[in-house]
């Protein structure tokens, strides 16, 4: 690591590339070094991250008046570039110049292009001229001489060249993919996206933003943010919600005049009436998981958005008092990305064997790294964990590089506790309504509705 300005420090991993500067006359006239008869320099090119996922590259040059001094300097960072095996030296590149608003041909010229070439990553370029072009190609082209593949477009891009390159490792491995019992092969070459669709929902699903120089700067220094296959281990425990009606897998969606969360409504006005504020919470059974986890999601609502139509739990209720927990288990990348990819379209998320989703009122997850081993599994539900609040003098969490992610807000902690509140606070909106393209039904069933 190496020292920038305002004390900071910048990974070896992050350095995109480091070159020698010259001077002119003019750069030399600045300050203490104007006495200086000669002066030496390099500067460093880095990732600098910015606002929401967004990474830029930033430059820092270091000034030095032996010249033997500042070779040293260059020589030993750029051995040390060299020594970062992840990095892609060869990239074959697919453009679709026709997704989105047309614009591939040009981001990637302008944008990503001048980035790989900083970095000296060599390419070679293909312009797409009609559907399954890129996956066609894939089965042609020697794809082994290169560190990784490269698309600039939106997801159905993507779609085509992993698909290609999936198809391509099956033949070469003599593999008939379309027998349904037959164990497909992994490929290792990578997949770089640079967004270019209308909606770029697999890049940002793993990237965080939908930024062509952030993804081109994920690439460059190796894009592992979905590659790398991190899974999490631990114990899940959670109380099922019982008094709750329907289930994350029905097609009950929370809409205008939700019959469920009216239902639960009616049950906390009847809770109150007879217990007060102080609501008495029987000794339910906790159900307790362990295992390996590449994702653990909780939700209280669909979280749809304009890239995932349905959201993470299409049947989820804003006002019904519980979450659907969606636990996605080890599985292979290919695996997780169908997973993934389901949230783009009509197919039901959860049906895969990896998948669970339970309906809960709360939850607790313990890293295996903190369970306490003398304790019974089983207790493990029946624990209270501390206060979490990373600025309160009183916190007691037990922080073990673990970190989770609530609305944009992370919270760094090996140990969780998620509790369900029913219907605390009051929204202006009456919710989704639904579309009827008959005007007199619609109306008669208001109608029915009123009376």
């Amino acid at each position: 690591m190496f020292p920038i300005p305002e004390n900071c420090f910048v990974p070896i991993s992050e350095i995109i590339a480091v070159e020698e500067r010259e001077f002119n006359k003019k750069q030399r006239n600045i300050g203490r070094w104007q006495k200086m008869a000669k002066l030496h320099a390099f500067t460093v090119y880095y990732v600098k991250r910015a606002r929401n996922h967004r990474w830029r590259c930033s430059d820092v040059t270091f000034w030095c008046v032996d010249e033997h001094l500042c070779n040293q300097w260059t020589q030993a960072l750029k051995e040390s570039l060299e020594m970062q095996k992840s990095r892609p030296k060869q990239l074959l590149v697919y453009i679709n110049p026709y997704g989105g608003k047309r614009q591939g041909k040009r981001i990637y010229e302008q944008k990503v292009a001048p980035l790989f070439n900083l970095a000296s990553i060599s390419t070679d370029v293909v312009i797409t001229e009609h559907a399954n072009h890129a996956k066609d190609n894939l089965f042609e082209v020697n794809i082994y001489k290169y560190d990784g593949v490269v698309c600039v477009g939106g997801d159905g891009m993507f779609s085509e060249v992993m698909h290609g390159l999936i198809g391509r490792m099956q033949k070469d491995s003599g593999i008939d993919q379309n027998n349904p019992k037959a164990s497909l092969v992994q490929c290792n070459i990578r997949i770089g996206i640079i967004p270019a669709g209308s909606t770029d929902c697999i890049c940002y699903s793993t990237v965080g933003i939908s930024d062509p120089v952030t993804s081109a700067l994920h690439i460059i220094v190796g894009f592992k943010t979905f590659l790398s296959h991190h899974y999490y281990e631990g114990t899940i425990a959670y109380q099922p919600a019982k008094r709750t009606h329907g289930s994350p897998r029905d097609k009950e969606s929370c809409r205008t005049g939700c019959y469920i969360c009216k239902k639960s409504e009616k049950q906390l006005a009847e809770q109150t009436k007879e217990h007060g504020l102080k609501h008495e919470e029987g000794e339910e059974e906790w159900k307790v998981i362990k295992g390996k986890f590449l994702a653990i999601n909780a939700v209280n609502m669909s979280c749809a958005c304009p890239r995932s139509p349905k959201g993470l739990s299409p049947a989820a209720h804003l006002a019904d008092g519980s979450a659907d927990l969606i636990l996605v288990r080890k599985c292979s990348r290919f695996d997780f990305l169908r997973y993934l990819v389901r949230h783009t379209n009509q197919d039901d998320q959860f049906d895969f064997p990896f998948v669970d989703v339970y309906r809960v009122k709360c939850f607790q997850f313990t890293s295996k790294l903190s369970e306490d081993n003398e304790s019974n599994v089983m207790d493990i539900g029946k624990k209270r964990f501390g206060q979490f609040c990373r600025d309160h003098p009183a916190c007691c969490c037990n922080i073990v590089n673990s970190t989770w992610n609530c609305d944009g807000e992370t919270l760094d902690s090996s140990a969780i506790e998620v509790r369900v509140h029913c219907q605390l606070m009051k929204l202006f909106a009456r919710g989704i309504e639904e579309n009827c393209k008959d005007e007199a039904a619609c109306s008669q069933s208001s109608i029915e509705q009123l009376l």
